[in-house]
């Protein structure tokens, strides 16, 4: 059974800093692209950054150059390391798996993250 558990949300301060966890179980070796998307209230999901299986990332436009994504494949966690955080990074925040062969999405539940002075 696929599995994605999200971890390390809180209330950080404005300019803080943040790492998110991400562990992953189910997928064997059928994952295509993970990444990280978030949600704030009364706004559309959007891509924070995603990694493929050959290695290029991308990263959303508003957060370029303030996080960083990477995978640990022995432990099968995914990580997203934030930084300079303001309040408009607040949202939860979500893993996401997408197999190639199946077409399918993944989500886990979902961490807060809340930016605050």
């Amino acid at each position: 059974q696929e599995q994605l558990v999200e971890s390390g949300g809180g209330l950080v301060q404005i300019g803080g800093s943040l790492r998110l966890s991400c562990a992953y179980s189910g997928f064997s070796f059928s994952i295509f692209r993970m990444g990280w998307y978030r949600q704030a209230p009364g706004k559309q999901r959007e891509l924070v950054a995603s990694l493929f299986r050959d290695g290029n990332i991308n990263y959303g436009e508003s957060v370029k150059g303030r996080v960083t994504i990477s995978r640990d494949y022995a432990k099968n966690i995914l990580y997203l390391e934030m930084n300079s955080l303001t309040p408009e990074d607040t949202a939860v925040y979500y893993c996401n798996a997408f197999r190639l062969n199946t077409q399918q999405n993944y989500w886990g539940q979902g961490t807060q993250v809340t930016v605050s002075s």
